[in-house]
């Protein structure tokens, strides 16, 4: 939450110009305190719906003690699921026409699984592009989560996404570029983030469209972005929801995949992410199950109790303060109707100008 300059403390000056978001006591006075409502748009398969679920509600709920959320998961008609994912989404979800009648504050989109070689041939396209069209008028910000941000590149911006030829992943250290956003108030200048992608967009494609890259990692590239108004649309490449053991069951999924014969190499291990320790744990693994195949026997188990005690989250408080800055900034932006996006005063074209403190 955000300070209130109740004096004229020279303190509250130097930190609003430093990029801290401070209340004039006039505007903290007129300020009606409530809930925040925030969608998650989940299109991730069913093996995987839950865990997202509680990912994204986690990074929020433990982003900020004081604010109330309400999150509200709703999905595509168009995606492919199984009987437990449809009994899932229709005990649990609301529908997207009941989203719009009752409204959001901000909106979260997570990736999907993509089986067609240009995501315009995927069945989720069209009803991905009425969600955004809808949230671009309808909701104070929203979050796209790696392939949602490769989404919104192609079909808002016309940038498609570019293939690394080869699996970017692991755990890479990044750097903050702009000090000054709001975003980034008082998060560490370097940390952290998972990645798990075989594309990219990269950081000249953003900047051709007057986007703003504000995280960047030498090795895995851009990060977080922001659209041309600073936030409307904040874009995740890499993924600061996942859990600590998120990267080592999707390493066992491959390894699973590569023993049914599903993938012709074995994976490689997920940089920067297991110890010394546990990596030579996995390439005795990696030895056994290759003889075992060979042999035709039945394939060992990968030894996760070996490796989960080992394991580091260098991430998680990174993106906690993100999030933080983002429910805060959609908080003092947000119209306290929510099926409006701004408060009278806020320019949407220019919404940061009131945080500024601006008219």
């Amino acid at each position: 939450m955000p300070l209130v300059a109740h004096t004229d403390l020279p303190t509250f000056t130097r930190l609003a110009e430093e990029g801290e978001t401070v209340l004039s006591g006039n505007i903290a006075l007129q300020q009606e305190i409530r809930e925040l409502h925030i969608g998650l748009l989940n299109m991730m398969p069913d093996a995987a719906i839950a865990a997202t679920e509680r990912q994204f509600f986690r990074l929020v709920g433990q982003s900020n003690q004081i604010a109330q959320f309400y999150m509200h998961p709703f999905t595509l008609d168009a995606l492919p699921r199984g009987a437990e994912g449809r009994a899932h989404v229709e005990r649990f979800y609301e529908s997207f026409e009941q989203i719009k009648r009752e409204g959001l504050d901000a909106l979260i989109i997570t990736g999907a699984n993509v089986t067609q070689p240009d995501l315009s041939m995927e069945p989720f396209w069209e009803p991905l592009i009425e969600v955004i069209d809808w949230a671009a008028e309808n909701v104070t910000s929203t979050l796209c989560s790696c392939l949602a941000t490769h989404a919104v590149m192609q079909f808002r911006h016309g940038q498609r996404r570019q293939p690394l030829g080869f699996k970017r992943w692991g755990v890479y250290d990044h750097r903050v570029l702009d000090r000054s956003h709001p975003l980034v108030a008082g998060v560490n200048t370097r940390f952290d983030v998972p990645h798990s992608r075989f594309n990219e967009i990269n950081r000249a494609q953003f900047e051709a469209e007057g986007l703003k890259v504000l995280v960047e990692s030498d090795q895995a590239g851009p990060h977080l972005a922001v659209s041309e108004d600073g936030f409307r649309i904040v874009f995740f490449q890499g993924h600061p929801e996942y859990d600590i053991i998120s990267l080592l069951k999707e390493y066992k999924r491959e390894v699973k995949r590569f023993a049914a014969g599903a993938i012709d190499t074995y994976p490689p291990l997920p940089e920067n992410y297991f110890s010394p320790r546990s990596q030579a744990i996995l390439e005795e693994h990696r030895e056994r199950v290759e003889a075992a195949l060979a042999r035709r026997a039945p394939v060992p188990d990968l030894p996760e109790a070996l490796i989960t005690s080992h394991l580091d989250n260098t991430w998680h408080d990174s993106a906690e303060a993100v999030i933080n800055n983002w429910v805060g900034m959609v908080y003092q932006l947000t119209h306290i109707d929510r099926r409006r996006p701004f408060k009278d005063n806020v320019d949407p074209a220019d919404p940061l100008r009131s945080l500024r403190g601006g008219h």
